[in-house]
């Protein structure tokens, strides 16, 4: 009975900010970076038995192509206040259309010589990639600066799922990529008192470094590595970083249950 009276009294004027069980939402900014690397094979055909392909790796080694757009979502988290220190953990779901486009206004050939060739061609003009969804989970740690302030860090591992698709000839082709890495953030949430004790308001940014993820093929576009003939080892990495703004709600904390 003193524990629950005890517990009453303490989360009359509710909960600190991140503290017990807490439900948010956040629209933002995302920005990244994504930096291919290709190897060559070449062509092994022996000398005089055909046109020699020389083969080689080309990189973006500073710098890459740019990725910018909107993305929103929201979170579910679980924390705990020990005086002024904070530990909790959370989990997140955001979408949106952080997007980059590269466009030729020359077509750029694949396979085949020109209009003429036997071979066929197969050249694009565009490619485009857009983060579809990005998702992880968080551990966190943080330090009340006053009784309605936190600020905390958070680290764990996000997984982002990557749509793209090229513009060309004979066909467009598409591929969706997975890519995930670990992942780093810092907020600040201060509580609206003089709308609810319970809301805070939450401003903080995220940044992801993506692992390198091979890319063999877009579509039906066979990109495999042949022996006697030309190949490649595609490779794609990068790193993202979203600036965001939102709110969240506690309304459960176990402690009131003891």
């Amino acid at each position: 009975m003193l524990s629950l009276v005890s517990s009453s009294a303490v989360y009359a004027d509710g909960f600190a900010p991140g503290e017990g069980l807490y439900v948010g939402a956040f629209v933002g900014a995302g920005m990244g970076i994504v930096q291919p690397k290709v190897t060559t094979q070449g062509d092994a055909l022996p000398e005089g038995a055909g046109s020699p392909m020389h083969g080689g790796t080309f990189e973006a080694e500073d710098g890459g192509l740019g990725l910018t757009g909107i993305e929103g979502g929201g979170m579910v988290g679980y924390g705990y206040k020990m005086g002024d220190l904070y530990a909790g953990i959370e989990g997140e779901m955001a979408a949106g259309d952080v997007t980059f486009k590269l466009t030729s206004n020359v077509p750029v050939i694949l396979q085949g010589e020109g209009e003429t060739s036997a071979w066929g061609n197969v050249s694009i003009t565009e490619i485009e990639a857009t983060k579809d969804w990005t998702g992880g989970m968080f551990a966190r740690l943080g330090y009340y600066v006053n009784p309605d302030t936190l600020v905390s860090f958070r680290g764990g591992v996000l997984v982002s799922k990557f749509d793209v698709k090229t513009t060309g000839s004979p066909t467009n082709y598409s591929e969706t990529f997975y890519g995930g890495g670990p992942s780093f953030g810092l907020s600040m949430e201060s509580r609206l008192s003089a709308m609810d004790p319970n809301l805070s308001l939450r401003i903080g940014a995220v940044y992801t470094d993506f692992l390198t993820a091979n890319v063999f093929s877009i579509g039906t576009n066979s990109g495999a590595n042949n022996a006697n003939s030309s190949g490649h080892d595609s490779e794609v990495t990068g790193s993202a970083l979203s600036a965001r703004i939102g709110l969240q709600y506690s309304f459960f904390d176990a402690n009131t249950l003891f």
